[in-house]
């Protein structure tokens, strides 16, 4: 009678994990569920006329592990609002756990006050987020490390590093050295982890900016030279900055420049204006939706494996910090 009782009592849901998908990056969700053997759970999206957003769950999640993929871009605040949404609907019908998966965390750039009588952003994200009813967090290369402590839940914080340092491997050295390059002094932390990686040089890119999205190359500090660049920044947005970089590398002498982000949050023309540019490659990854153009110059990678295996060690229960030893990008 123990044993029959037990049975019935055992949490459902727990042989593997319910992952269900915003309407942001389904692509992306669907490869996740493919590396995990499993399928997209069902859930029902709706805009109504008035603009608001409708979701339902297809099936009882009751006491299940629950993890929601929403990228939140293109349309942010819509895509904010609905994995809102969806959170407070699981919670509303009994899941065990909550796990809001956002490989790219809105208002990540808004992390502090640079001015007076400006919010901070970042942090008003976090607390919605546990408002609605998420118990976990699962990101990727926030643009501000320190994001993290906004939260009271834990927050796994990934990273591409692996993918991009996979990638760059493969370079050819015998014509030319490589040098990892940052485009400005915040980002000095993730080009001299990548150069230790690859055994490269360490250059840095010093820059000014007129205005918001808008930068400018001002001074190179390393030696560039006859060498492969290698720039790396968490998100592209305009595009801008890299391409005023890589104008300031080339007319220091650099051979070629390879650009790479995780991000690739393209607004306006910044895909032509980096594929106009002289850029020998601009190397991606999947964390938002991608373009239905695909220039020549654009690599992109799939985070798809990362979020999957941290997925997976999630809801085992297992340490995420043994998938990279702890290390973060960003």
């Amino acid at each position: 009678m123990r044993r029959r009782l037990r049975g019935r009592l055992a949490r459902p849901g727990r042989r593997k994990p319910l992952v269900f998908s915003g309407t942001s990056n389904p692509e992306l969700a669907e490869r996740i569920a493919d590396r995990l053997g499993t399928r997209l759970g069902p859930i029902e999206h709706e805009l109504f006329a008035n603009g608001e957003t409708y979701c339902r769950f297809g099936d009882s999640i009751r006491g299940a592990d629950v993890f929601l993929v929403q990228s939140c871009w293109p349309s942010v605040n819509d895509d904010l609002v609905q994995l809102l949404l969806m959170i407070q609907g699981a919670r509303l019908a009994s899941a065990h756990r909550i796990t809001a998966v956002m490989p790219w965390f809105p208002y990540s750039r808004q992390d502090k006050k640079s001015a007076s009588r400006e919010p901070i952003s970042a942090r008003l994200i976090a607390d919605l987020l546990e408002a609605a009813g998420a118990h976990r967090v699962l990101t990727m290369d926030l643009h501000a490390g320190q994001i993290q402590g906004f939260f009271r839940i834990p927050v796994d914080h990934m990273t591409a590093l692996p993918l991009f340092t996979e990638h760059f491997r493969k370079l050819d050295r015998r014509e030319a050295p490589l040098v990892v390059v940052s485009p400005d002094l915040g980002r000095v932390k993730l080009a001299r982890r990548l150069s230790s990686v690859l055994d490269a040089d360490l250059a840095v890119v010093t820059k000014t900016r007129p205005g918001h999205d808008v930068a400018a190359a001002a001074e190179i500090v390393g030696a560039v030279h006859g060498k492969v660049a290698l720039m790396g920044d968490d998100m592209i947005v305009t595009g801008s900055t890299l391409v005023n970089a890589s104008q300031a590398l080339l007319t220091a002498g650099a051979r070629e420049v390879r650009a790479f982000a995780t991000h690739a949050l393209f607004a306006d023309d910044a895909l032509e204006r980096l594929q106009a540019s002289e850029l020998t490659e601009i190397a991606v990854t999947d964390t938002v939706r991608g373009s239905a153009q695909r220039p020549s110059k654009l690599t992109v990678l799939s985070v798809a494996g990362v979020l999957a295996e941290t997925i997976a060690k999630v809801f085992a229960d297992r340490s995420v910090s043994t998938l990279f030893a702890g290390q973060e990008l960003f």
